[in-house]
């Protein structure tokens, strides 16, 4: 399965040398592991270790809305450059994703509240077929 990348995320991007990585996973608990390792090896790999931990605890948060809301295998995309990291899930869930008032006492309900405190910029865009695409860019792009 092939999913595109956000169009509306990535105009003008062809521009830079960039890297890309993707995977599809399942929608089970382990995913949100094996997404952080590929984030891990991938940023490492690349030369782009400053953006590491942050794009971790992003891709858990997205990974794990995917799994516990769209309940369907989803695809995790990576494209970047020592300067800057775009990431993107895309599960086949129809609904946006939605920022939420989480109580003081909850245990959930602040994952966006994360992705947007860590991510120069994040959104989401319709799939081009179905579903929907969750997108966060780090670093300056």
């Amino acid at each position: 399965m092939s999913v595109p990348f956000a169009v509306t995320a990535l105009d003008g991007l062809d521009d830079f040398e960039t890297w890309s990585a993707e995977c599809l996973l399942p929608a089970v608990g382990a995913s949100v592991a094996e997404a952080r390792r590929l984030v891990r090896r991938e940023l490492t790999s690349r030369g782009c270790a400053s953006f590491v931990d942050d794009c971790q605890l992003i891709v858990s948060e997205l990974v794990t809305n995917a799994v516990r809301h769209a309940g369907t295998a989803f695809a995790l995309r990576l494209r970047g450059t020592r300067e800057w990291v775009y990431g993107e899930v895309f599960d086949t869930g129809a609904m946006p994703p939605r920022l939420r008032e989480a109580r003081p006492d909850a245990t959930d309900g602040r994952g966006l509240l994360i992705v947007g405190t860590l991510a120069a910029s994040w959104g989401f865009a319709p799939g081009a077929r179905g579903g929907k695409i969750v997108w966060f860019v780090l670093g300056d792009s």
